[in-house]
């Protein structure tokens, strides 16, 4: 989204910034063809480097992938030996397996709300639950209940509501099943 506002020599900074400030994980980055406008070539320059640099720093991503979630996977094959989660996961239950086997975990937040989005729905009532991740992707993506607002961090419960419903399973379980998973990903205490 911030392409036109970057250099290749900001990936020598992210460098030099990773190795200084020790983050717990390299993102929000990906590939967009959602967007005009956004050269898809520059795109791939950037996050291939993007890539590179978390494996050297065995640092798990943070990936955006819209209408890109196959050109993801086939990146993140290239590259090897990475862990994430693909935020806002907009893909098909195949793409997500195959995410699965390399290693990353699904995030879904506010779309998940939507009684229409039956691909998600159908997907998070039967995936297993060690790749889950809640988020809300404040403050874009409002849920079905918050239309037209600005999207908040509190409505993660509102998420995690949703998920139990549509899991047949306790609000709390998944609710420590996710923070294990989150923790677990980003080596939180």
């Amino acid at each position: 989204m911030f392409l036109a506002e970057h250099r290749p020599g900001h990936l020598d900074a992210l460098h030099d910034w990773l190795e200084r400030e020790r983050p717990v994980a390299v993102g929000e980055c990906g590939l967009d063809f959602f967007v005009e406008g956004l050269d898809p070539d520059q795109q791939r320059l950037y996050f291939l480097r993007q890539l590179e640099l978390a494996r050297e720093f065995d640092l798990p991503l943070i990936l955006h992938a819209r209408r890109a979630v196959d050109e993801v996977i086939a990146t993140l094959r290239r590259v090897g030996g990475l862990r994430g989660v693909v935020h806002s996961f907009s893909g098909s239950e195949e793409q997500a397996r195959q995410l699965w086997k390399l290693g990353f975990l699904i995030g879904l937040g506010g779309p998940i709300t939507y009684e229409r989005a039956n691909k998600l729905r159908g997907l998070v009532a039967t995936m297993p639950l060690e790749f889950l991740l809640l988020e809300t992707d404040a403050p874009d993506q409002p849920l079905a209940t918050h239309r037209g607002e600005r999207n908040e961090p509190a409505y993660l419960s509102e998420v995690l509501a949703t998920v139990a419903t549509l899991r047949r399973e306790d609000p709390q379980a998944i609710a420590r099943a996710t923070t294990h998973n989150a923790r677990n990903l980003f080596g939180l205490p």
